[in-house]
C-alpha cells in the first residue's frame, strides 16, 4: 500500500509522535483523519496540513471511551467511505514503583494505552477484511519488551500492546490486511513533562533519543513494506535477545540508570 490518497486514522495526534505522523502522511498525500482529547491543537494541525494542500478531519477522541471510538470510525466513514491505516498511538506516560501505584491509575494507564488500542482496532478491522486491504500500526516502545524500575505499569501496557500485534499477525494472515509495531525509544516530547507520577518525583529520559519526526517516517515506511517489528533503536535490538539469557544484566541497567533518572521531585508551581 501506497500513502498517496490512503485514509489514515492517528489517534494521539495533538502532539509528539502522533503530530508528526499525520504531517509525514499529509506530505505524502494521505487523507489523515486527527484523533486526541486537545480539540484546539487538532484544528491547528489541521490549518496546517490544510496548507500542505492534503485533507484532513478532526475528530475529538477519548480512545479510552467506547463511544468515543466508534464515533470515530463512523466519523471516518462517513467522510471518505473507508480505512486503509489505523496508527494507535494515543497513551499516557506514569512513572513510580509497583508497591504505590494505585488501582485506578493502572486502570487509567490500561484504559488509555492498551483498551484503546484494543477497542479501535476491533472496530475497524471487519471494514478493513471486507475490502481485504488495511494495515495497523501499533506504537509501543522499547520498554514494552524489557521493563525497568519506576516504569512497570507503563510497560504493563506497552507489553500487552505487543502481545496483541503478535496475535494478530497470524490472526490477519491471508487476509490482505498487515499488523506492525514500531517500538521508539526516548522520544523528545512533552511526554516526560506531563506524565503522572505517584511520589513527587520525576523521571528524566534516559538512553539514546530522538526525534518524533524520525518515528513518523518509520511508521509511514511501515505501510509500503509492513514489517512484523520496527525497533527504534539499535542498541536494544541486541539487548531483547540478551536479556532472554542474561535478565540479571536488564536488573544491573535498570539500578545504573533508570533508579538514577529517578531522583529529582517534581517542581510545585508557586501559590
Amino acid at each position: 500500500m501506497r500513502p498517496k490518497d490512503a485514509v489514515v486514522i492517528i489517534t494521539g495526534a495533538s502532539s509528539g509522535i502522533g503530530r508528526e505522523t499525520a504531517l509525514e502522511f499529509a506530505r505524502r498525500g494521505a487523507r489523515v483523519v486527527l484523533a486526541a482529547r486537545r480539540e484546539d491543537r487538532l484544528q491547528q494541525l489541521a490549518a496546517e496540513i490544510a496548507r500542505l494542500g492534503a485533507d484532513a478531519l478532526v475528530v475529538p477522541t477519548d480512545v479510552a471511551r467506547s463511544d468515543d471510538v466508534a464515533r470515530l470510525v463512523q466519523a471516518t466513514l462517513d467522510r471518505f467511505g473507508r480505512i486503509d491505516v489505523l496508527v494507535n498511538n494515543a497513551g499516557v506516560g506514569f512513572s513510580g514503583t509497583i508497591e504505590e501505584t494505585t488501582e485506578a491509575d493502572m486502570r487509567e494507564l490500561m484504559d488509555v494505552n492498551y483498551m484503546g488500542a484494543f477497542n479501535l482496532t476491533r472496530a475497524v478491522l471487519p471494514h478493513m477484511r471486507r475490502r481485504r486491504r488495511g494495515h495497523v500500526v501499533n506504537v509501543a516502545s522499547v520498554v514494552g519488551k524489557i521493563a525497568f524500575p519506576f516504569h512497570g505499569a507503563y510497560s504493563a501496557t506497552k507489553f500487552a500492546m505487543i502481545a496483541m500485534t503478535e496475535s494478530l499477525r497470524g490472526e490477519l494472515d491471508g487476509s490482505g490486511v498487515t499488523c506492525t509495531a514500531v517500538l521508539p525509544g526516548t522520544t523528545r516530547t512533552e511526554f516526560f513533562d506531563v506524565q503522572k507520577t505517584n511520589d513527587g518525583h520525576v523521571s528524566a529520559p534516559t538512553g539514546p533519543q530522538q526525534n518524533p519526526d524520525v518515528v513518523a517516517r518509520a511508521i509511514v515506511r511501515s505501510l509500503r513494506r509492513p514489517t512484523p517489528e520496527v525497533n527504534m533503536v539499535r542498541m536494544f535490538r541486541f539487548a531483547y535477545g540478551l536479556n532472554g539469557f542474561f535478565p540479571f544484566l536488564r536488573d544491573f541497567a535498570g539500578r545504573q540508570f533508570y533508579r538514577r533518572s529517578h531522583g529529582q521531585p517534581r517542581r510545585r508551581p508557586n501559590m
